[in-house]
């Protein structure tokens, strides 16, 4: 949707800041207008295309009154990566220390100063959405066809910006288009799921196949987002019937069937973007006229804007969201180019460990995944190891990859200017929502739960096979082709690679549903995912706790951290927002058990 994306600035700080949107005495859910306009000006088929424009923006992250720009990150890095076994917060631990309890869990509290970014950013998502739906209603001279695709984008906005805080806070409060500083008679006591699914399957029946503007969400993007909330829900058969749909028949908004990239790095190159693999993306630009001062709202990917490698590279700095050791060692392999999936990975030698380094066999995944000392970082260079890690005690060896830009990209998909983050970390890679490889695998863990088991194998080979073709490796002694995210010289791969397919030996009735959860690991780390997979399959206390037993000796932060079942599972509701909401003695928000 590059039309809306270039005009996300215009709007947020002109007509939509001066229309709806202002401070609030209930906060999240009261926005009542400020200056002199009234919503009847904008009641007509431009201004509700404005105010639903104004809905998109937010998906990055960027560009509403309460958020934080790290903290909302479209990318959910902080949520989903650090406070996994994925990543570690990286820097130095004073650094934007409010990230550094998403990793040790017992010094996370409601008053952290991270956690409201995210919770003020999507019910700004909400409201902008919900302006869409009043005003449309209050309007005049606006086709049906047009109203209801207006309509189904609002709704599908909204459900997304819900479920985004439900997967992070769980009880939460559902604010439709009849809430605002009139009515509040809401609580965070009701579950907010079958709401979700209303908006959802509304934009599935309601919304087009295509659009001209390739960043609008269609019939099938609404689709796969109604399979998720079912994943999450626990309701693999409605997902699976959904998902084996979208797998045969879904295309993207610009008329591509969905399918893999024929290369995994594609998927994080800006040159590539809305590929096929594309089921929904924030969409960023550069070069726009957008803002690059601190504070700022620019259309780039300010969210990620700390995720560099510290003093080289691309980027300026920060050195923050370093893949972890454990997520390095899991990318061994064994005889059959076969993931470890007993956890035996993380025993014996270390994966690029400077002192007695691990030389077996890896996936090649790794190495478009995260940078390590030696392998080629995209055009850049060998990665140098630890000169490009800021603090190595907590950060470990690695630098992250999928966010970043190669140096021959530098002024075509970054930003220019003289400001500090313009043309070194603001950058126009979409942040990849849902990818094909995504549904494929949900595909998979459906199948599983149904028995199906050649099915299930089928879905996860068909992504390892890609992993596995060599063309997409990276290679020692090559140049880097930008264009298509290759190495040009394909002699001397940059490690011991082996990927092998699972057979109906080595995937079994067993062992299934374990060797999907592993490839989720493996092909979708770094991107956000992993902490909330873990949380849906019921294991993240174990799994974490375990993780973290095996970091306390090398890593300081993690000393003291221990993830407490029943409470971790998700973050605590900023206390600010609790007590704006109970403020006249009424209870309507409720802190989550063990805060």
């Amino acid at each position: 949707m590059k039309r809306i994306k270039k005009y996300k600035f215009l709007i947020a700080s002109s007509l939509v800041a001066v229309v709806v949107f202002a401070a609030c005495k209930k906060d999240f859910l009261e926005k009542p207008p400020i200056g002199t306009l009234s919503p009847e000006i904008v009641a007509n088929e431009k201004g509700v295309q404005g105010l639903l424009i104004g809905a998109y923006s937010l998906l990055d992250g960027n560009g509403s009154a309460g958020d934080g720009n790290y903290g909302s990150a479209a990318s959910n890095w902080g949520y989903g990566g650090v406070a996994s076994d994925d990543a570690y917060k990286g820097s130095d631990p004073s650094d934007v220390a409010d990230f550094a309890p998403f990793e040790q869990f017992v010094s996370l509290t409601p008053v952290n100063g991270a956690i409201p970014q995210k919770w003020n950013l999507c019910y700004n998502g909400i409201q902008r959405s919900n302006d869409v739906i009043r005003t449309l209603a209050i309007s005049t001279g606006i086709p049906a066809e047009t109203r209801t695709g207006i309509t189904a984008q609002a709704r599908f906005l909204r459900a997304f910006y819900h479920m985004e805080l439900k997967k992070i806070f769980n009880n939460i409060i559902y604010a439709d288009e009849t809430v605002d500083n009139t009515n509040i008679n809401v609580t965070n006591s009701v579950d907010v799921w079958p709401r979700i699914e209303e908006d959802l399957k509304f934009a599935v029946d309601s919304l087009p196949e295509t659009w001209s503007e390739v960043g609008r969400v269609n019939k099938w993007a609404a689709m796969a987002f109604l399979a998720k909330a079912y994943m999450f829900e626990k309701k693999l058969p409605e997902a699976y019937t959904l998902l084996k749909d979208i797998i045969a028949n879904g295309k993207t908004t610009n008329g591509l069937k969905y399918d893999l990239n024929p290369h995994f790095y594609s998927n994080f190159n800006p040159a590539q973007k809305n590929s096929p693999e594309s089921v929904f993306a924030v969409q960023t630009s550069v070069q726009d006229g957008s803002s690059v001062d601190w504070g700022g709202s620019p259309n780039g990917n300010y969210g990620d804007i700390l995720n560099f490698p510290y003093n080289g590279g691309p980027g300026a700095c920060c050195g923050f969201y370093n893949p972890s050791q454990d997520l390095a060692n899991a990318y061994k392999t064994d005889a059959n180019g076969l993931p470890l999936l007993d956890e035996s990975y993380a025993s014996g030698l270390k994966v690029s460990d400077p002192a007695a380094p691990y030389t077996g066999t890896l996936d090649p995944r790794i190495d478009l995944t995260a940078g390590r000392k030696g392998i080629p970082y995209l055009d850049w260079g060998p990665h140098p190891g630890d000169d490009w890690i800021r603090n190595v005690q907590n950060d470990g060896h690695f630098s992250p990859k999928k966010n970043v830009y190669a140096l021959s990209q530098k002024g075509t998909y970054t930003d220019v200017g003289s400001a500090y983050w313009g043309p070194t970390e603001l950058v126009a890679n979409n942040v990849n929502l849902i990818r094909f490889a995504d549904v494929l695998l949900w595909a998979a863990e459906c199948a599983v739960t149904a028995g199906d088991i050649p099915t299930a194998m089928g879905y996860v080979n068909r992504v390892r096979a890609r992993a596995a073709d060599k063309t997409g490796w990276v290679y020692k002694n090559s140049d880097y082709n930008a264009a298509s995210a290759t190495y040009t010289t394909q002699t001397t791969p940059a490690d011991n690679y082996k990927i092998g397919l699972y057979t109906a030996a080595t995937f079994t009735a067993a062992n299934a549903l374990q060797a999907v959860i592993f490839e989720r690991r493996l092909e979708l780390a770094m991107e956000g995912h992993r902490f909330f997979d873990l949380v849906r399959w019921g294991i993240a206390g174990p799994v974490i706790n375990r993780y973290i037993s095996r970091e306390k000796a090398q890593r300081p932060l993690k000393q003291n951290a221990v993830f407490t079942v029943g409470k971790n599972e998700y973050f605590p509701i900023p206390q600010g927002e609790i007590d704006n909401m109970n403020g006249d003695k009424t209870i309507r928000l409720t802190q989550n058990p063990g805060y």
